[in-house]
């Protein structure tokens, strides 16, 4: 199965009145990116990208992407909606950059309009067009082996009118991944079945001493990793895509995301490096190769029980805990409950950016 990675700049809140602070931010992630991320495969940006709808701040925020080498793509959120429709969001975007459905690298990406139906703020609905193209696509994806991954404003728990119903459609359409903004904070859930993320505003930060950045999304045989970089960090950037982090296991008999005991092989991906990375296992350390997809392999022996696999590459370093078990002793996966409620987030994680302590206008932090 391929493998997609895909870069993910928070909540632009572009606005004049902060002296355009989310657009001097943006250009700075346009120019990493350029120079450092070519081997993604493209740009999400997740709503709420001009603070107030204004074909002004949409000008400045299609200027600023203008220079993107990726590909991108975008969705709105309730501050795009702020004027009461989106005619202005959709005179401005390219329809191109904001398709419904994309099938990238083996992954069907579905692009949901959350906001128009509803009447402004936080009512957050899907229309019923965009229920029933959830649907279709959805079986669509399982009809042609391709994984699913959706794209929404906010979580399903945050909907106004059948978010519940919405949270299980994705489970049974076996979305690997649901990637949103709006909460102003880093934040990854795990449902038992699907896993949520959601990246901090790249204006209008609280978290983190305000510090913007932005995330890279892999997912690999369904393998989801997350982490989110600031701007000031160093390069390069290593990101350990398989196996997967026992945070973040969604199909326990899947021995991608639960290996079992021996060898194994460990998945990384590079950006911005020049010398090859090290797997790392206890006291052993084992050269990677790279592939002709462009992926750093090497095959290490894990024990059974919870252990640490590590990658380095000169000053960058990604580190994952992984569940390793036999076949007998899989982990179990109860029903369903809850399904993309907030109440299943997993916490503070450092190293993948996320502090826990939920710092947004939407949760514990101050309003704007």
């Amino acid at each position: 199965m391929s493998g997609i990675a895909w870069v993910h700049i928070g909540d632009l809140h572009l606005d004049e009145a902060d002296d355009w602070q989310g657009l001097d931010r943006l250009k700075t992630i346009v120019a990493q990116v350029n120079r450092h991320m070519g081997e993604a495969d493209f740009v999400f940006v997740p709503g709420d990208n001009a603070n107030h709808g204004t074909p002004e701040q949409y000008a400045r925020m299609i200027d600023a992407l203008a220079p993107l080498a990726l590909p991108w793509r975008i969705i709105p959120g309730d501050h795009d909606f702020e004027p009461g429709d989106l005619v202005n969001y959709e005179a401005a975007i390219p329809k191109a950059n904001r398709p419904e459905t994309d099938v990238i690298a083996g992954h069907r990406c579905l692009f949901l309009d959350v906001v128009s139906a509803g009447a402004g703020g936080p009512d957050f609905r899907l229309t019923m067009h965009h229920r029933n193209k959830l649907a279709e696509e959805l079986a669509g994806a399982k009809a042609s082996g391709e994984v699913p991954l959706v794209f929404m404003h906010a979580y399903p728990g945050d909907l106004a009118a059948d978010g519940d119903l919405i949270a299980r459609q994705f489970i049974d359409g076996e979305v690997a991944f649901v990637d949103t903004g709006h909460t102003h904070y880093n934040e990854l859930l795990n449902d038992g079945h699907v896993i949520y993320g959601a990246t901090r505003s790249t204006a209008q930060i609280e978290e983190d001493g305000g510090a913007p950045g932005f995330t890279i999304v892999c997912v690999q045989d369904r393998v989801v990793s997350w982490r989110f970089r600031r701007l000031d960090a160093a390069w390069p950037h290593v990101q350990i895509v398989s196996p997967g982090d026992v945070r973040l296991i969604t199909r326990p008999t899947d021995p991608h995301q639960v290996p079992r005991p021996g060898a194994v092989e460990v998945v990384a991906r590079l950006y911005g490096a020049d010398t090859p990375p090290v797997a790392r296992v206890g006291d052993t350390h084992t050269p990677m190769t790279r592939g002709e997809d462009g992926l750093w392999r090497a095959t290490v022996t894990l024990a059974e029980g919870l252990g640490a696999i590590e990658v380095r590459c000169g000053g960058g370093y990604d580190r994952i805990d992984c569940l390793v078990r036999d076949g007998h002793s899989i982990p179990k996966r109860r029903l369903p409950v809850a399904p993309g409620e907030d109440c299943h987030a997993i916490g503070a994680w450092p190293i993948a950016g996320i502090d826990g302590a939920r710092l947004g206008p939407n949760k514990n932090g101050c309003g704007w």
